[in-house]
């Protein structure tokens, strides 16, 4: 039944309450669900909200909902708001702070849901207008719209962001659209591209090479955001992979704090899927800076390798591809699949019999809410552990 639409004045956007954040549950489930039961995935979300990435207040989920009546459950449309560090790098011609790198924070968008009921009012659009004005600092934005009302209340530690991502399976003009202050001064665009490989029947030696558990992944991502680091502050310009040309800015999340370590208990809840030994990641011990890690993608089958995180030079990259592909194999996975190689790399990949495709599904979006236009930033390192 398709209901009357309400003034959008007359709504605002709020923290949900636990009552409120389970019925988003028990609204996506039939959607989002897959094979899970309902039971199944009630507890998936509720383990989830427990580990890493998510809890101490780092995710909080958003209800846009009535001035008059904030905690009913009857609300319009929701969305979650991942609180992450992430990293903005400035190149030598900034006019903000030249030659430097600085930890931030910053969000992931997730989970952005209307009930069928409420579609085509306009909520969903609403409520992502809103949700700038609750994750980014308010003097970094323009004035508020008076005809939208008051603006909704800050929450402690719930703001402050310079830039947020997400990612879209509805085109990429819903989110651009859905500005500050209107339709302009959303989430724009960035390198929605998969690398792919079939597995292929080439066995090779584990010599030079040590397979990781995801405990032992654990241990690697602050190795890793040490490296992010170091390499952002010495990122070329002038690179022909990057989308914007002459960046005013790069930024990227960071691996730790959970943020890439959730995808492999996500990617197998309620399954009877394991990777060979127990393996999700490997490391070159000729070069402990050659290093990836994966989790698996189960829908629709068969299943496809997803790597999260690769670090390799132009001359390692062959080997850990083929590592990988061997992983996948002996696993029963048919095909590996990574996001947003450079340009070096990919060109390397094709060779190897990778394909290199535009998706059309899980498109990278980002808002930076800094000096200067968003399409001027760089995203850095737009790997499948960002997604969330």
């Amino acid at each position: 039944m398709i209901e009357t639409k309400v003034d959008l004045a007359s709504l605002s956007l709020f923290p949900a309450t636990r009552a409120q954040v389970e019925e988003t549950w028990r609204r996506t489930w039939p959607q989002w669900g897959g094979t899970l039961s309902l039971t199944e995935y009630l507890a998936r979300e509720a383990d989830m909200e427990s580990m890493d990435h998510a809890k101490d207040g780092k995710l909080i989920t958003w209800v846009l909902a009535p001035r008059g009546d904030p905690t009913t459950l009857d609300f319009m449309c929701s969305c979650e708001a991942f609180k992450r560090s992430g990293l903005v790098a400035y190149p030598s011609y900034s006019t903000s702070k030249p030659n430097s790198v600085h930890e931030v924070t910053c969000y992931a968008i997730a989970s952005v849901f209307t009930p069928p009921s409420k579609r085509g009012r306009g909520y969903a659009s609403h409520m992502m207008r809103l949700l700038h004005w609750v994750i980014a600092s308010r003097a970094n934005l323009p004035k508020f719209p008076e005809a939208w009302g008051a603006p909704p209340e800050q929450v402690a530690d719930a703001s402050e962001g310079l830039f947020s991502c997400l990612y879209s399976d509805v085109g990429e003009d819903f989110y651009r659209s859905a500005g500050p202050v209107g339709k302009e001064g959303g989430w724009e665009m960035r390198g929605a591209v998969s690398t792919i490989w079939d597995v292929g029947a080439d066995e090779g030696d584990d010599d030079g090479w040590t397979w990781l558990t995801q405990d032992q992944l654990n241990g690697l991502w602050d190795h890793d955001a040490g490296r992010i680091n170091k390499e952002l502050a010495s990122m070329l310009t002038s690179d022909t992979s990057h989308e914007v040309q002459r960046p005013a800015a790069f930024v990227t999340y960071l691996p730790t704090n959970g943020v890439c370590g959730f995808h492999i208990p996500r990617s197998t809840y309620a399954s009877d899927f394991s990777m060979a030994g127990g393996f999700w990641g490997i490391q070159s011990l000729n070069d402990p800076d050659t290093y990836a890690s994966w989790s698996v993608d189960l829908r629709p089958p068969p299943p496809t390798l997803i790597i999260t995180r690769l670090c390799a030079s132009e001359e390692t990259f062959p080997g850990l591809i083929a590592k990988i592909r061997q992983a996948a194999r002996r696993s029963g996975i048919g095909k590996v699949e990574v996001w947003k190689l450079g340009e070096g790399l990919r060109d390397i990949a094709e060779r190897m019999g990778g394909r290199t495709v535009t998706r059309n599904e899980h498109l990278p979006q980002m808002v930076w809410y800094g000096p200067g236009a968003t399409g001027n930033i760089e995203w850095a390192y737009n790997e499948k552990f960002c997604w969330c």
